[in-house]
């Protein structure tokens, strides 16, 4: 595609929210890496948000479940890929399959529970059955009021043709194009393995899934947690300080400075986390002693299994898989960030915990998730006012023509043999760069081909 050309959809149409004025050029100038500035319109332009649901959204991997909320055949979770409603279903095999949530008789949402088990899903507006897969098997009145000319086999649900799991987490993506999930996710494995590998039994997800709506635009919650530990200091020392054991005088309590972050070269990945060892201390504070302490006694078999690297110097991390599944290694949350409009985002937040540590350290890690990272949780509440009051701010037309600033170490990349990929600073916006200009590449139209070829050097 021409620089300055318009956006033109897969099938060589141009989309109707294209003509609004963004031409691909347009769209890359929203993020300057250069520079390292940012048109804030990217978090609140209508039409911007209506291209994002087809470039990024439609063509992304987006998590969908973690397996251990469909175990068994007939299992279903009903989840969303942007603004598309769409169930997610263990087969007989024990293959995984996901489909549109909608009856294509009128466009009826099929499953309205949030999960269950069965064998057929049937639309409660005229009836038509779909079997687990989404095959449409029965439909009410076939023979005389269709004269049996019906063909089934052409309306089916509308499946999602790519579907692939990492470390139990489930992913899947509109473009049958897109290359693998494993591809896509490149050297971000080796951080999210601390997480999600370290046994053979993996992890599961403890309690249900906490739902919530924040007004504030999606890419503000997911860039925080691939880019952000500068906030941490300030933004939540105050909850930090009432979690501490009685005792500690305020000004004993430092927010660690030692650490690094991680961008993908050109994925929208990043991650951040310290390397220094407090041996547990920050986490027996925010998810309970008893956690800390199971994770402080495996650490041998991890690091057997890991390595010392990722076991020892990976602590208090932060990680998004572009563009909107975010966790915190430890702490162990994990969220997506469904859009609603550009203006608001409802927020899905899952415990995640080993699936084979003591029930007890499990229920602990649970609750201890629940009371720091969910609706009432103390930092989530912290970070949800801030996304909250920026979204208000840009409703002003001055405050929406004001560049923000994205240059916190900008040229000041490194290596270090212990880690893969790019590394900067902890406290660094590097992997904010690269969030934003894959983004802003995905927006324009580019291939995957485009994407994946261009790395994203840092300006020196």
């Amino acid at each position: 595609m021409e620089r300055g050309s318009t956006i033109m959809a897969r099938d060589g149409a141009t989309p109707e929210d294209s003509r609004r004025g963004w031409s691909a050029d347009d769209i890359r100038k929203l993020v300057d890496v250069e520079t390292g500035t940012l048109d804030p319109r990217v978090y609140c332009d209508e039409s911007l948000y209506q291209i994002e649901l087809e470039q990024v959204f439609g063509r992304s991997w987006l998590f969908l479940a973690h397996r251990s909320q469909i175990p068994k055949a007939g299992d279903y979770f009903t989840t969303y890929m942007g603004e598309d409603p769409v169930i997610v279903s263990r087969q007989k095999d024990g293959s995984v399959v996901a489909f549109l949530n909608q009856c294509r008789h009128r466009g009826m949402r099929l499953a309205r529970l949030d999960h269950g088990n069965t064998k057929f899903f049937t639309c409660s507006y005229h009836g038509w059955s779909y079997d687990s897969s989404g095959k449409l098997v029965n439909v009410p009145m076939e023979k005389n009021g269709y004269c049996s000319k019906l063909v089934k086999a052409d309306w089916g649900a509308v499946r999602v043709p790519r579907v692939e799991e990492y470390k139990g987490l489930i992913f899947g993506c509109w473009d049958a194009e897109v290359p693998s999930l494993d591809e896509s996710l490149g050297d971000a494995k080796f951080y999210m393995d601390a997480m999600f590998d370290r046994s053979d039994a993996g992890t599961e997800i403890w309690g249900g899934v906490h739902k919530w709506v924040i007004p504030c635009n999606w890419k503000f919650a997911s860039e925080q947690f691939c880019s952000d530990m500068y906030h941490a200091p300030l933004s939540h020392m105050s909850a930090i300080l009432a979690v501490m054991p009685a005792g500690v005088p305020p000004e004993a309590v430092q927010w660690p400075t030692e650490g690094l972050q991680w961008r993908s070269e050109s994925a929208g990945h990043g991650t951040g986390f310290h390397t220094a060892d407090d041996q547990g201390q920050l986490l027996a504070a925010i998810v309970g002693p008893a956690v800390a302490e199971y994770l402080m006694a495996s650490r041998p078999r991890v690091a057997e299994r890991l390595g010392a690297t990722r076991t020892h110097a990976v602590n208090g991390a932060h990680m998004t898989i572009f563009p909107t599944c975010s966790f915190l290694p430890g702490i162990n949350t994990l969220r997506v960030w469904h859009p609603r409009g550009p203006n608001e985002i409802e927020v899905w937040a899952l415990a995640v915990v080993d699936a084979d540590a003591p029930q007890a350290v499990k229920d602990q890690w649970g609750q201890g998730i629940t009371r720091s990272f969910s609706p009432g949780g103390m930092f989530e509440q912290d970070d949800g006012e801030n996304w909250i009051e920026v979204q208000r701010v840009l409703r002003g037309t001055k405050s929406r023509r004001q560049p923000f600033n994205l240059q916190m170490g900008i040229g000041n990349e490194q290596s270090d043999a212990r880690f893969p990929g790019k590394l900067s600073y902890v406290f660094s916006e590097a992997a904010a760069r690269g969030f934003y200009t894959r983004w802003a590449r995905m927006m324009a139209g580019e291939s995957h081909a485009e994407l994946a070829a261009a790395h994203q050097p840092e300006v020196r």
